[in-house]
């Protein structure tokens, strides 16, 4: 695509332009999508007509922009994603209806933990993922999974710091984070109280594929002090059925 005069090319423009949309941010006006993709207010007005025309983007009465429907339609088509979501939604249906909190399932997508889905129980306690969302690989339990299994490269930049607290609990010392990573590695699992709310206790396996290892990290979240080894015998057997309920999907 044709480069502007900031170097930049169409493609990291309208890029920048769908990423100011977020789970907390899903109505915007032309203006404010300009201000927030750092784009002169002309240009931001002519792609996103643009994009309203082609239909990834739709405009409400007010005039106001969301993310449109055909964006939806496109990025479902043949995703790998979505195959995941479908192979494990039945296994994470049954750890949630006999564990009764948060089931989630997440990937390793471009250097965080991106959860694809969560089931939640009306009675479950306290969490702030939510599907769609990202959070930093070292500060969640699905997220520790990830970086565990990930490649070298990564865990290595990752543990080369900064490391954020999301809570008081998350592991920000890299000595320590690489001796987590390690026991997850040697043991499949992965319990971590007060990574991400002090009221919590992560609990996380990862899900494999015979030919690309690890593929995404399923995790229940606990009430900080409840017993952790039913669901981490819950887990386990739902990752082995998501496993094997992936591998006949591929294409």
């Amino acid at each position: 695509m044709a480069n502007s005069p900031s170097g930049e090319t169409v493609t990291e423009r309208l890029v920048r332009i769908l990423e100011t949309f977020d789970t907390d941010r899903t109505v915007q006006t032309a203006t404010e999508i300009g201000r927030r993709a750092d784009l002169p207010s002309s240009t931001a007005h002519r792609m996103v007509a643009d994009l309203v025309e082609c239909g990834l983007l739709e405009r409400d009465e007010d005039q106001r922009v969301r993310l449109g429907m055909r964006l939806w339609e496109l990025a479902l088509r043949g995703s790998r994603a979505l195959r995941l979501r479908q192979a494990a939604l039945p296994f994470m249906e049954r750890v949630q209806a006999r564990v009764r909190e948060h089931t989630q399932l997440a990937v390793l997508e471009n250097g965080e933990t991106l959860f694809l889905e969560r089931l939640s129980h009306p009675k479950a306690g306290a969490n702030i993922t939510r599907i769609a969302g990202r959070l930093p690989l070292h500060a969640s339990s699905s997220g520790l999974v990830l970086l565990a299994y990930g490649p070298e490269e990564l865990r290595e930049r990752v543990l080369a710091g900064p490391l954020e607290a999301v809570s008081p609990e998350t592991v920000t010392d890299p000595a320590r984070l690489r001796r987590v990573l390690a026991g997850i590695r040697r043991d499949g699992v992965v319990v971590a109280p007060g990574s991400v709310e002090a009221v919590s206790t992560g609990v996380a396996v990862p899900v494999r594929e015979a030919r690309e290892g690890v593929i995404a990290a399923l995790s229940v979240v606990l009430p900080r002090h409840a017993p952790t080894r039913p669901a981490v015998e819950e887990l386990r057997a739902a990752a082995s059925g998501i496993s094997a309920a992936f591998a006949t999907q591929r294409p």
